[in-house]
């Protein structure tokens, strides 16, 4: 899987930020930038739209975006087909999985909660104070990096970044109510399966390759995603590997053998049942409709 967004050193190469290392970029140049073909994340992403209008699907839907709306975008999203108007502005922040996860993000959040909001509802209206805030904390962490090093630089960055992840998540409070969740040894298990299954490529579909990995035993693993989010660890997996085949199916010059090998079904036909069980079509049948939704040919 080739085409992605969100990797720091490509943000860096596209001459997308203002700053960037292998921890985060601040991005300010995205007028020239446009999605056409199917793009998968591989860091966390907010934009903040400070003016202008555009267009950007994301997971298969298109979401028209103003002036104070925020686009948060977490790892394995899919973007594509964006539009921007000539006077758009934004301000965003990418943040790799690893310094997020360094970060230890605010506790008493159930992560699958959280993951399913935001898949739903990646494009969120800020109050004007809301937006006076994200600008504070954008212009001070920027002006922190990029200023005169200081002994305590990386700590002093933690610090404003996690201040700030607080801030949003609070923010969230606005939109949805999370159900408080206590820092228990089967959540923390939970978080640990999620993370590896959003960073094994290509995914395997058996629950015990992730017990295994986990030292668990497939039942157990299953038992603690049933608790965590009411979802087998068999349908959580299915859900990402579903959305592994949907990004190929919609990439142009990949036939459907291509795409079975890289996805290591072990045959066409077992790929063919696979698909038609989860998207209702086979997957010839779902790359046409996808080039007749987009209004062109997929091949």
């Amino acid at each position: 899987m080739n085409e992605t967004i969100g990797n720091l050193e490509e943000i860096k190469e596209k001459d997308m930020a203002v700053y960037c290392d292998d921890r985060m970029a601040f991005i300010e140049n995205l007028n020239h930038i446009e999605v056409s073909g199917p793009v998968k994340m591989e860091a966390f992403l907010v934009i903040l739209c400070l003016k202008g209008r555009a267009s950007l699907y994301i997971n298969g839907c298109n979401f028209d975006i103003a002036a104070n709306d925020l686009i948060i975008c977490h790892p394995d999203i899919i973007m594509e087909k964006s539009t921007t108007s000539l006077d758009v502005d934004y301000r965003g922040i990418c943040v790799s999985k690893e310094y997020m996860r360094q970060l230890s993000l605010v506790d008493g959040v159930n992560p699958w909660e959280a993951k399913m909001f935001l898949e739903d509802s990646p494009v969120l209206p800020l109050t004007p104070q809301e937006v006076t805030v994200f600008c504070q904390y954008y212009d001070l962490i920027r002006s922190k990096l990029t200023g005169t090093s200081r002994r305590h630089q990386k700590e002093l960055i933690d610090a404003l970044l996690l201040a700030f992840l607080y801030d949003f998540r609070d923010m969230l409070e606005r939109f949805i109510k999370f159900r408080p969740q206590n820092y228990t040894s089967g959540n923390k298990l939970f978080r640990d399966f999620l993370e590896l299954l959003s960073s094994t490529y290509p995914k395997p579909r058996n629950v015990a390759y992730y017990a295994d990995k986990l030292c668990l035993t497939p039942k157990y693993l299953s038992t603690v995603c049933r608790e965590a989010c009411g979802s087998t660890a068999s349908e959580i997996i299915n859900r990402y590997v579903v959305r592994d085949v949907q990004y190929l199916l919609r990439q142009r010059g990949k036939s459907i053998k291509e795409i079975c090998n890289e996805l290591e079904f072990p045959n066409l036909s077992f790929f063919g049942r696979y698909v038609k069980k989860h998207l209702g079509l086979s997957p010839k049948a779902y790359r046409s409709h996808e080039a007749e939704q987009s209004g062109d040919a997929l091949g």
